[in-house]
């Protein structure tokens, strides 16, 4: 099996750092009483700007979770529909090949999913076998490849999309003064990814998936995820996210490569979800990295933010596009989220 091809789209509200930050000091002004912080936390999460879902002057507008939940279905249906087109015109395929599509989200809700929408807008086979996958937040992305990678070993002579769509900002708490939603408010962008995986009797170009592991952290539900409240989705962020993956993910990254006759030293490429500065520093601390290992994932942060399960398809594509590595070279896809867990994927060239 192969990753033939990452598509993306985005919303075309594009803000800099600086004018979101300026609409928060506006916002929150009478009920902050320290302004100064809320610029140290948005400019020390070293995001340049991000995709909104909406442009900046709607968003007063969604006054309950449910107007903000049907802008969300809508959007997500117009940049998940450009991700997936985008994808399957550069792995040259068409609606026709595809048999397996996974959704991946943890910004919306809908029923019928995203995906059974965009089986009308994109004219896909009825026969096509549809997961739609809600919660796994940041881990979405590799663990929806891995997934999709699971079916195509039963299904060979398939074509599978793994669309990741997240609309952060419309998910945020204008009346949430917590620590962990001003940094959200600061960190999360919008946008979609769409990878285009391709089984084995399939030729294509594109990095192999070898092998792929998941890892759950007991009793760490607390870390990561969200409140179900009455105004919508609370953001719940601990700070010990950076300590586990300092604690565990050299162990766990160590045991899944030996179990594949590998070391780290024989990793050429690492795709990382860029959860933030913080998670980043923890990551390439604990997997002793060299300075540039991570370049495609702090670029996609500083560039568009943290787009949760959409962030580690978006530095996948920067890699396969900027890079190019050669042939037989080894990479791992790496990502962190709700559970608390780690997702890990063995990609070779």
């Amino acid at each position: 099996m192969r990753i033939a091809a990452v598509g993306s789209a985005f919303p075309p509200n594009y803000y800099d750092q600086d004018t979101l930050l300026a609409a928060f000091r506006v916002h929150w002004a009478d009920r902050l009483y320290n302004l100064d912080r809320l610029d140290t936390l948005h400019r020390n999460v070293l995001v340049g700007g991000r995709h909104l879902a909406l442009p900046m002057e709607a968003y007063p507008d969604l006054q309950t979770w449910g107007q903000a939940n049907d802008a969300w279905i809508a959007v997500a249906q117009q940049v998940g529909e450009q991700a997936v087109r985008e994808g399957l015109e550069a792995a040259g395929l068409a609606a026709d090949d595809v048999g397996v599509f996974v959704f991946v989200t943890v910004t919306g809700v809908a029923t019928p999913s995203i995906d059974a929408r965009l089986m009308n807008r994109l004219r896909l086979p009825a026969r096509v076998r549809r997961v739609p996958v809600f919660g796994l937040g940041c881990v979405g992305g590799a663990a929806g490849v891995a997934r999709a990678a699971d079916l195509l070993h039963g299904l060979p002579d398939e074509v599978a999309i793994v669309l990741s769509v997240e609309l952060c900002s419309l998910t945020l708490q204008r009346r949430d003064l917590s620590i962990p939603n001003l940094i959200g408010a600061g960190l999360f962008g919008d946008g979609a990814a769409a990878a285009i995986l391709v089984g084995s009797e399939r030729a294509s170009r594109g990095p192999e998936i070898v092998a792929s592991r998941s890892v759950f952290y007991p009793d760490s539900e607390h870390l990561m995820g969200w409140d179900i409240t009455e105004a919508g989705f609370k953001i719940v962020l601990s700070a010990e996210v950076p300590e586990v993956a300092r604690r565990f993910l050299r162990r766990d990254v160590d045991a899944f490569l030996s179990e594949q006759g590998l070391a780290r030293s024989d990793v050429g490429v690492w795709v990382s979800h860029p959860g933030g500065p913080k998670v980043l520093e923890a990551m390439e601390e604990a997997l002793a990295l060299p300075e540039d290992a991570l370049e495609a994932s702090w670029r996609t942060l500083r560039e568009v933010g943290n787009l949760s399960s959409t962030s580690v398809l978006l530095v996948l594509r920067d890699v396969m596009e900027r890079r190019d590595p050669a042939p037989g070279t080894w990479g791992l896809m790496v990502a962190m989220g709700p559970g608390f867990c780690t997702e890990l994927v063995l990609l070779r060239w």
